[in-house]
């Protein structure tokens, strides 16, 4: 397969069409960023005497250290190819949707340990933080529930906690981020994005490693050794082990969390064209004083309080531990005619072991008397097992070659749930100004079932990529999902559902010249869902239609590109909070399913290689979202937002970087309920965050590096509801890294 190699061919600038007045004096400001960076671009570009090829060669074998295949990425912020979105190996700049990279590079500079982390740094992506241990995010005004290792589904659902954003950064590669519906490729999910976490790979022929020891604020203290080699004289067996440890305290009081992980892969060579991989990942969580929701939001007397970001309203016997096992394999073969065969299976196993206690109600201003509490003891299970084979190459049909993938997918999921709970009074609570987590921990009544699930999804896709004219590629598609579920539960009985869907999918890419290009894309939305109405009932699942247009440009055979994207998403049966309504007989949140509901907005993003010494990612998103009727909807989530980050090489004889970055959102808001039960309506104002980090080579083996977070040590709220949680104060860490 051949892939476009982009030439420079002058100074762009795209000119977008925004109502929005946020966004007025912002552009400006961009149009003159982006038009400096190209101009320093293009003259870099012109200085260069090295000729550029046409095409560039990507083969599964490939040395090319801007190939896509693990380990690859070198030092760039940007992918050659990618499988994101279609499963074609395609340029980011011919794929027709906006896609994100994140390279082992960035990962690196900004030092982004935990996937969690990786998305907050995301463009289009944002994020909301239910307690110290959830976090959801959330791309378009819709929740990101499509997370995929090395392309294998698992479903993740906010109300309970499996630790996918907390998986560690050590053992990936890359994170690809796929925004908008991505049905052809995960089959049922939100169309908001799709998070693809591609693993390390043993691809050394040489035994080489490294070790990182860091140091950072709040007694952080975290280290983590990779090695790889090969375990045989020529080198077609390698294996790779990965291991860390971490262990840190919290701007919370009374907060403590141990981390480990081991992962560890075997990839043989069998023979010139066929490769196995086989590996196992496992990860450990201890956390001491995880809090269940946050502080209450207001006072008897209706003001709100203003308890400090270190206060802790957790018990000190409170936990949360995780531990996560994934076995898996991964077979591939090429064939002499160009297409290749892959088959992949994954078995995961993920426990949670949860002991809370949420504080609800009004404290009184002076006497810090007047909140509830309410206690769970939860255990958790989720089982996935899944398949996935897949066969792509190229055909000739009509005089020209075209490129076809098909594939069937199997997975199934297990989730059961046991519980015990308990209610706290006031007099048990006590005075919440004094408090400091002392509370004897209760007699707990014994652990009976509370829910279970069992999904299974059967999927047959495949796509093409016509070459209609030299600039004109069409992509079709489609994805075949039968979803099934089994549920039970201790307050909504037993129930089964089954739904078949088909998703289609079609992508226009048109070549404007050798650097842009322009692309309209479309596909459908099914997702079906458990939330449940005051009934018990669950809502009915999630359909609608996805719209997409844009242009993308790329530089450097691909090591700088840019885009700017407008989408529109129609969707029915989108699940909306209740104020103060509960499901019959329990205590979780009811829900209602809003019709008519429609995002549209615009994004643009520029990443990579401006220079041979300056790289940058900057990128920013402004949409709205409404239901039917014309009400906001998910009010609390920002519906403008920037994120830039910057790595410069000082032109000293030192090998010396620095860098920084920034993220900024508008002003949200939620409605909660007030004291008297009226409806009270809470703020975020507008903010921003900075960052700053160097790093210093002092040998070709040894390095240190510097980061700095929130640079200004805002204050601000990641919840919005009738309590709150804080974002992380001002923080620091420093690491050094010894290469062998």
């Amino acid at each position: 397969m051949s892939v476009r190699a982009s030439k420079n061919s002058g100074h762009h600038v795209n000119k977008i069409a925004v109502n929005q007045p946020e966004w007025k004096a912002t552009l400006s400001v961009l149009t003159v960023l982006i038009g400096s960076a190209l101009y320093t671009h293009n003259t870099f570009a012109a200085e260069q005497t090295a000729a550029k090829s046409d095409t560039i060669v990507v083969s599964a074998n490939s040395d090319d250290p801007n190939t896509t295949t693990p380990e690859n990425s070198g030092a760039a912020y940007q992918v050659q190819t990618t499988t994101a979105g279609t499963g074609l190996t395609l340029a980011p700049r011919d794929v027709p949707q906006s896609v994100s990279v994140i390279t082992k590079q960035r990962i690196q500079d900004q030092d982004l340990q935990s996937v969690g982390e990786v998305l907050d740094q995301t463009v289009g992506v944002t994020s909301q933080s239910s307690d110290s241990e959830r976090q959801q995010f959330y791309s378009r005004g819709f929740e990101i529930n499509n997370y995929t290792f090395d392309g294998v589904p698992t479903n993740v659902t906010g109300a309970w906690n499996f630790g996918d954003s907390t998986e560690d950064t050590a053992i990936y590669d890359r994170i690809e981020v796929v925004r908008g519906a991505t049905g052809l490729m995960s089959g049922a999910g939100n169309p908001s994005a799709s998070v693809n976490m591609v693993r390390k790979h043993a691809d050394s022929k040489e035994w080489t490693g490294n070790v990182t020891g860091t140091y950072g604020s709040w007694n952080k203290r975290r280290s983590v050794v990779d090695v790889q080699g090969p375990l045989n004289d020529s080198g077609t067996v390698r294996a790779r082990v990965v291991a860390g440890y971490q262990d840190k305290d919290s701007y919370l009081d009374n907060y403590k969390s141990i981390k480990r992980f081991v992962y560890g892969v075997v990839d043989a060579d069998i023979t010139d064209n066929t490769k196995l991989s086989v590996g196992y990942d496992y990860q450990e969580s201890r956390v001491r004083g995880s809090t269940w929701g946050g502080i209450p939001t207001w006072y008897t007397d209706g003001s709100k309080t203003n308890f400090s970001r270190s206060f802790n309203p957790a018990p000190d016997w409170a936990h949360y531990n995780i531990d996560s096992k994934k076995v898996f394999a991964d077979l591939t073969h090429q064939f002499d005619n160009g297409w290749n065969l892959r088959v992949n299976g994954t078995h995961a196993e993920t426990n949670f072991d949860s002991k809370l206690m949420y504080i609800d109600g009004f404290p009184n201003k002076t006497t810090g008397i007047g909140a509830t509490g309410y206690g769970g003891w939860y255990l958790g299970k989720r089982k996935l097992d899944s398949v996935d084979a897949m066969a792509s190459g190229p055909f000739q049909l009509f005089g020209r070659q075209h490129e076809l993938i098909a594939g069937v997918t199997y997975s199934r999921q297990n989730n059961s749930y046991m519980a015990t709970t308990t209610a706290f009074d006031e007099d048990q609570i006590g005075n919440l100004n004094d408090w400091d987590g002392s509370m004897a921990d209760p007699q707990w009544a014994d652990m009976t079932p509370y829910s279970g699930e069992v999904i299974r999804q059967k999927s047959a896709y495949s796509a093409a990529r016509f070459s209609l004219a030299d600039p004109l590629n069409l992509i079709v598609g489609a994805r075949y999902t039968k979803w099934s579920a089994e549920e039970s539960g201790a307050f909504k009985g037993s129930a089964s559902y089954e739904k078949n869907n088909i998703a289609p999918y079609a992508g226009l890419v048109y070549d404007i010249n050798d650097t842009w290009s322009a692309y309209a894309s479309y596909t459908s939305i099914f997702q079906p869902q458990d939330y449940q109405s005051t009934s018990g009932k669950l809502l009915d699942p999630i359909t609608g239609k996805a719209y997409e247009a844009g242009v993308k440009s790329d530089w450097y055979n691909g090591s700088l590109t840019a885009s700017a994207a407008v989408f529109r998403i129609e969707q029915d049966n989108l699940a909306q909070t209740i104020d103060g309504q509960f499901v019959a007989g329990t205590g979780d949140q009811a829900y209602y399913a809003a019709q008519g509901t429609v995002s549209k907005g615009v994004e643009f993003e520029v990443n990579g290689a401006v220079t041979d010494n300056l790289k940058m990612t900057f990128g920013g998103t402004t949409y709205s979202i409404k239901d039917g009727d014309n009400n906001g909807v998910s009010t609390n989530l920002p519906r403008t937002s920037f994120k830039l980050f910057t790595r410069y090489k000082l032109p000293i004889p030192q090998d010396i970087a620095v860098g920084g970055g920034a993220t900024w959102q508008n002003r949200t808001y939620q409605d909660t309920t007030g004291v008297s039960g009226e409806s009270v309506r809470i703020y975020q104002g507008s903010y921003a965050l900075f960052s700053l980090f160097t790093r210093y080579q002092i040998t070709p083996e040894l390095s240190a590096q510097v980061n700095i977070n929130n640079l200004f040590d805002k204050t601000y709220y990641t919840n919005l509801s009738n309590y709150i949680v804080y974002g992380e104060p001002r923080n620091a860490s420093i690491s050094l890294s010894y290469k062998f």
